[in-house]
């Protein structure tokens, strides 16, 4: 095997990778709506929460990628449930459809803000149709989910809830040729802590930064990234993205699920406002 057959697969998902709590509120009457939930990060994580016993809501334009999802949610014997709906994250009115939908379904309690995009350019070249796409899924979508679901987590019984955001390194510091990425986990920094300013303590909100996760946006970005720099798929790997890391392993989507898991539950109930920044050492170590 050359270095450019290097298997970039994303792991497959099993039960044993998942964290499960116990918590009052991880049951199949509260629901959790999660963003991005036909593959990767968002997949995973929606399937950790029906996992831990509550109804899913799934919202993304790829139906076959959902009902992957669904079926994950089955093959694992999970003790709540999945729900996909169709949703165009660019459209305010699926937006709007999808929050709607989940508080059907239960008292919507939770929002996990997962759905990215990556594109790779110089800020001189970078197609600015391209940045307001970013930024419509990976920052206006966001708010205008909060902004839909918060009335709906503030009418439950006793006002609990929380509302996460994927963020990344790149919302800690900024690496060339991903502006308009960078910019966006940026702008979720400020979009979390607003929530954690207006939520009065029941409601949360909180960011999840890591570092580069095996998923199929990474694979895209890896061969992305040997192309334009002429280097295996291996050295991106190794010494672009793991170089500065000091653990020197890409994270699973289903380790990242597990941390939307903790900081949703009862358990991350101090998590107000701040972020979880697991990274393998790589934005606060360098050589």
């Amino acid at each position: 095997m050359t270095e450019d057959d290097i298997d970039l697969a994303p792991p497959e998902l099993t039960r044993d990778d998942l964290l499960v709590l116990d918590d009052p509120r991880f049951t199949e009457d509260t629901t959790a709506l999660v963003t991005g939930a036909a593959s990767g990060i968002g997949q995973a994580t929606a399937v950790a929460l029906a996992a831990n016993g509550l109804t899913v809501v799934g919202a993304d334009i790829d139906t076959d990628g959902m009902a992957e999802t669904t079926a994950l949610v089955d093959e694992i014997g999970a003790e709540g449930s999945f729900e996909g709906v169709e949703t165009d994250l660019t459209n305010d009115e699926d937006v709007g459809a999808v929050v709607d939908a989940a508080a059907e379904y239960g008292q919507l309690r939770y929002v996990a803000n997962i759905a990215g995009m990556q594109h790779i350019d110089a800020i001189a070249e970078f197609p600015m149709e391209k940045y307001d796409l970013l930024q419509d899924i990976m920052v206006r979508a966001p708010f205008l989910t909060a902004q839909k679901a918060i009335p709906h987590i503030e009418a439950t019984e006793d006002g609990v809830g929380a509302i996460a955001n994927m963020s990344s390194v790149h919302g800690h510091f900024a690496t060339e040729r991903k502006a308009a990425y960078i910019t966006a986990k940026h702008a979720l920094t400020g979009l979390t802590r607003s929530i954690a300013a207006e939520g009065a303590g029941t409601l949360r909100s909180f960011s999840v930064s890591v570092g580069y996760v095996l998923t199929p946006l990474m694979v895209n970005q890896i061969e992305d990234t040997a192309e334009q720099r002429g280097i295996s798929k291996q050295a991106v790997i190794e010494d672009v993205m793991l170089g500065q890391a000091r653990t020197k392993q890409m994270m699973t989507p289903a380790e990242v699920a597990n941390l939307f898991t903790f900081g949703l539950s009862r358990h991350g109930k101090h998590l107000n406002g701040g972020d979880m920044l697991w990274d393998g050492g790589y934005t606060t170590t360098y050589q």
